[in-house]
Protein backbone atom coordinates (compact mmCIF):
# COMPACT_ATOMS: atom_id res chain seq x y z
CA UNK A 1 0.00 0.00 0.00
CA UNK A 2 1.56 3.33 -1.45
CA UNK A 3 0.71 6.33 1.44
CA UNK A 4 1.05 9.67 0.35
CA UNK A 5 0.63 12.97 2.58
CA UNK A 6 0.23 16.05 1.22
CA UNK A 7 -0.56 19.37 3.44
CA UNK A 8 -1.21 22.16 1.82
CA UNK A 9 -1.12 25.85 3.60
CA UNK A 10 0.35 24.83 6.30
CA UNK A 11 3.49 22.38 7.65
CA UNK A 12 2.16 18.68 9.27
CA UNK A 13 3.79 19.04 12.17
CA UNK A 14 5.69 15.27 13.39
CA UNK A 15 2.55 15.00 15.81
CA UNK A 16 -0.29 15.50 13.39
CA UNK A 17 1.65 12.95 11.10
CA UNK A 18 2.07 10.75 13.71
CA UNK A 19 -1.97 10.45 14.71
CA UNK A 20 -2.57 10.43 11.01
CA UNK A 21 -0.49 7.16 10.80
CA UNK A 22 -2.27 5.60 13.71
CA UNK A 23 -5.59 5.97 12.01
CA UNK A 24 -4.57 4.75 8.77
CA UNK A 25 -3.01 1.91 11.28
CA UNK A 26 -6.78 0.93 11.71
CA UNK A 27 -7.74 0.15 8.46
CA UNK A 28 -4.62 -2.70 7.96
CA UNK A 29 -7.32 -5.54 7.01
CA UNK A 30 -7.63 -4.11 3.89
CA UNK A 31 -3.90 -3.37 2.83
CA UNK A 32 -3.42 -6.31 0.64
CA UNK A 33 -6.48 -4.67 -1.26
CA UNK A 34 -5.73 -0.66 -1.66
CA UNK A 35 -2.75 0.59 -4.19
CA UNK A 36 -2.93 4.18 -3.25
CA UNK A 37 -3.94 6.18 -0.41
CA UNK A 38 -3.92 9.37 -1.12
CA UNK A 39 -3.68 11.98 1.95
CA UNK A 40 -4.53 16.00 1.41
CA UNK A 41 -4.81 17.96 4.40
CA UNK A 42 -5.84 21.88 3.61
CA UNK A 43 -6.31 24.73 5.69
CA UNK A 44 -8.27 27.77 4.45
CA UNK A 45 -10.79 29.01 7.39
CA UNK A 46 -10.89 25.32 8.40
CA UNK A 47 -9.01 21.93 7.79
CA UNK A 48 -9.84 19.86 5.00
CA UNK A 49 -9.22 16.13 4.89
CA UNK A 50 -9.24 14.33 1.54
CA UNK A 51 -8.83 10.46 0.90
CA UNK A 52 -8.60 9.34 -2.11
CA UNK A 53 -7.88 4.86 -2.45
CA UNK A 54 -7.46 3.11 -5.25
CA UNK A 55 -8.29 -0.60 -5.12
CA UNK A 56 -6.50 -3.39 -6.86
CA UNK A 57 -9.48 -3.94 -8.89
CA UNK A 58 -9.81 -0.74 -10.78
CA UNK A 59 -12.46 0.61 -8.38
CA UNK A 60 -11.73 4.30 -6.50
CA UNK A 61 -13.21 5.92 -3.40
CA UNK A 62 -12.87 9.99 -2.39
CA UNK A 63 -13.38 11.11 1.07
CA UNK A 64 -13.67 14.68 2.29
CA UNK A 65 -14.12 15.82 5.61
CA UNK A 66 -14.39 19.26 7.35
CA UNK A 67 -13.71 20.99 10.83
CA UNK A 68 -11.89 23.82 12.67
CA UNK A 69 -9.49 21.60 13.98
CA UNK A 70 -6.82 18.64 12.25
CA UNK A 71 -7.17 15.58 14.67
CA UNK A 72 -11.78 16.15 14.97
CA UNK A 73 -11.62 16.52 10.54
CA UNK A 74 -8.83 13.15 10.33
CA UNK A 75 -11.47 11.42 13.15
CA UNK A 76 -13.95 12.07 10.92
CA UNK A 77 -13.47 10.79 7.92
CA UNK A 78 -11.45 7.75 9.05
CA UNK A 79 -14.95 7.06 10.06
CA UNK A 80 -16.55 7.36 6.82
CA UNK A 81 -13.38 5.85 5.40
CA UNK A 82 -13.81 2.44 7.50
CA UNK A 83 -17.35 2.00 6.47
CA UNK A 84 -16.68 2.44 2.87
CA UNK A 85 -13.67 -0.06 2.80
CA UNK A 86 -16.49 -2.41 4.23
CA UNK A 87 -18.92 -1.55 1.34
CA UNK A 88 -16.30 -1.95 -1.02
CA UNK A 89 -14.85 -5.65 0.47
CA UNK A 90 -17.91 -7.00 0.91
CA UNK A 91 -19.04 -6.17 -3.07
CA UNK A 92 -16.34 -8.13 -4.15
CA UNK A 93 -16.84 -10.97 -1.96
CA UNK A 94 -20.68 -11.26 -3.19
CA UNK A 95 -19.02 -11.34 -6.78
CA UNK A 96 -17.11 -14.13 -6.21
Amino acid sequence: MNVDIKAVHFTLKDDGREYLERKIARIHNAENMIVDFLVTLTKDKEFTAEVKINFRWGVSIHVKESNFDLNPAIDKLMDVLDQKITKEKEKVKEKR
